[in-house]
């Protein structure tokens, strides 16, 4: 597996690179492990999440935090500084595992768990649909959209997010894990307390990612940027 370790300071451009990562392998590029992290707020909602359920608008409008909608599922995220980013791109075929939706959360949020029990010290959890807890409070959230022949998988790890502004821009989900108990946006979630670097590091380990990717997949995250992640059309459909 190849590592890419790339941000852009284009919010669109940061949604677009995980889906064009993807459509390469889908046509037999590398099986890639990418981190990247925003140096600005925005938020990214979840493929069929709601911009008026899901988020506090007239406070992202007056601070200009740009509302984007992923490719994915799950829930909405606030990204920005202190918020870590990973996916994870595998092909399907031949790997029992990555089937499909249930038995692909499994087996890539286990080999996390146990990642992270280890670099952290301290027992880490598989939590509500798709989540990472330390003693009941979520520090990572993941995802998943599937191809024919490959997938994308990809998550946050809180580090020093400010996790104020969480509950600043983005309303109470209306569906909620059993174990977050109706707490707010600040009770329910958490940093970690380890390095970028450490975290990285370990996750390169397990996923055995090795070797470099060269560069971004420019010419079709361009593409992507101009059809799709900056229009109204695809961002507040819902």
């Amino acid at each position: 597996m190849k590592i890419l370790d790339w941000s852009s300071p284009a919010p669109a451009a940061n949604i677009a690179c995980d889906e064009a990562l993807l459509d390469e392998c889908e046509n037999g590029g590398d099986e890639v492990l990418r981190f990247w992290e925003s140096s600005t707020h925005f938020v990214t909602l979840g493929y069929t999440n709601s911009v008026t359920e899901e988020i506090n608008a007239n406070e992202c409008r007056e601070n200009n935090i740009p509302i984007l909608r992923r490719s994915s599922g799950g829930g909405t995220v606030l990204q920005g500084p202190g918020c870590l980013n990973y996916a994870l791109v595998l092909r399907t075929e031949n790997c029992d595992d990555l089937q499909n939706l249930s038995r692909t959360n499994a087996f890539i949020l286990e080999r996390q768990r146990a990642t992270l029990s280890q670099l952290l010290s301290t027992p880490t959890a598989v939590e509500g649909y798709t989540d990472l807890a330390i003693q009941g409070r979520k520090f990572s959230g993941n995802a998943q959209r599937r191809k024919r022949k490959a997938l994308l998988f990809h998550g946050t790890f809180l580090v020093d997010f400010d996790l104020s502004l969480i509950q600043k821009y983005l309303a109470t989900p209306p569906k909620q894990p059993e174990y977050r108990g109706a707490r707010s946006h600040l009770d329910f979630v958490t940093n970690i307390e380890t390095s970028r670097d450490k975290l990285k590091q370990a996750l390169c380990q397990t996923w055995n990612a090795n070797r470099v990717l060269a560069s971004p997949p420019t010419a079709r995250i361009e593409q992507l940027v101009t059809e799709k992640y900056t229009r109204d059309e695809w961002n507040l459909k819902f």
